[in-house]
């Protein structure tokens, strides 16, 4: 599993962006659009005081291409040739267009452009529910991080072990995962690690999957801005399923459950060559050349040719992968892996 940041570190982290954070929602009539010299863009946003400059994240250019229908690809090529035109293009799109949006911004930057309907479930508000609950069960955070996009939290409880061969004990565990962006739902997830090199594996079969969908903030046409320490918390009801669901995910009959499908794949044997089932597995899940390259080295090096082995060669591969976001998903691709079924398995297994 890809080592994150220490607890403390991501509890300082979250303390300082729940200070600086700031939500606006407001009519699309009240942003300007303008690239600088530079090729970065700002939005300037009509606010009550006066208005105020914001830089644009690369994610939040995207929201807002595709919020105007704008292809981002033109979007892009419009901002590095033609800036004049790009700014002509979105100011007169947010004009016409009417509808309120929520801006999420953090440290005086737009880091998101979403619909009024996006409810905040917050990484700070996630994390005070949930690591008191974690505290108190015996266990351990074995990563933790916050990216540009996401928080995760991933957790091992050890006194929940299964051996799949003499010497090769996997534990039970959980991954909790938010975005504060727009940028997938809240998630928690049952994890296995195995003991014996540090892989962790995300079960698909997800226990819970929270969007970010409520009721529309604001109604006229004025700004609305909220910040963390002026918002009363309207979740505590969610936050109390999140509770329940954590406990469910790290039962014993939760982890027997993916562990046995895990050891059902000891008996998958890749009768065909490496490369060609490394090559299957590439085409079928976007993996690009070099990730191939990464997985079909440890499925060599492990020494087992089986399901098993092709299983823990991507989750393996995880660790050397720098994003901590793609890391994850190597991590949920060992977990699709283990679902797979027969017919699936025959198409990797038989490759040649």
């Amino acid at each position: 599993m890809k080592s994150g940041r220490s607890l403390q570190s991501l509890a300082q982290e979250l303390d300082r962006q729940r200070l600086s954070k700031r939500d606006l929602v407001l009519p699309s009539s009240l942003i300007h659009h303008t690239t600088r010299e530079d090729g970065e863009t700002e939005l300037i946003v009509e606010e009550p005081e006066s208005p105020r400059r914001y830089d644009v994240t690369p994610l939040a250019r995207r929201q807002l291409a595709d919020k105007l229908r704008i292809p981002l690809a033109y979007f892009e090529r419009m901002r590095s040739e033609q800036p004049t035109l790009l700014d002509r293009n979105v100011n007169t799109w947010l004009e016409q267009e009417g509808d309120r949006h929520m801006l999420r911004t953090l440290d005086g930057r737009v880091r998101a452009v979403l619909s009024d309907r996006y409810r905040r479930l917050d990484n700070y508000d996630l994390a005070e529910h949930v690591l008191p609950i974690l505290g108190h069960l015996d266990g351990r955070v074995e990563s933790a991080e916050l990216t540009g996009t996401k928080m995760y939290l991933k957790y091992i409880l050890p006194r929940l072990q299964y051996e799949m061969r003499v010497g090769d004990v996997v534990q039970a565990g959980i991954v909790i995962s938010n975005s504060e962006v727009g940028h997938g739902t809240l998630t928690v997830q049952p994890l296995v690690f195995r003991l014996v090199c540090s892989n962790g594996l995300i079960a698909v079969d997800q226990s819970l999957r929270k969007t970010h969908l409520g009721r529309a903030l604001g109604s006229d046409d004025s700004v609305t801005i909220f910040q963390d320490d002026t918002l009363q918390a309207d979740d505590r009801a969610f936050f109390l399923q999140v509770r329940d669901v954590v406990q469910s995910a790290l039962s014993e009959a939760t982890f027997l459950q993916v562990a046995a499908k895990m050891h059902k794949t000891m008996g998958i044997e890749l009768k065909g060559s490496p490369v060609k089932t490394v090559e299957v597995l590439r085409q079928r899940y976007t993996l690009t050349e070099a990730e191939g390259d990464g997985v079909l080295r440890h499925l060599i090096t492990g020494g087992d040719l089986s399901g098993y082995g092709l299983v823990n060669a991507v989750t393996h591969y995880s660790q050397e992968v720098d994003d901590y976001d793609r890391a994850t998903e190597f991590e949920a691709l060992g977990g699709k892996l283990v679902e797979l079924s027969s017919r699936e398995w025959k198409g990797l297994a038989e490759a040649a």
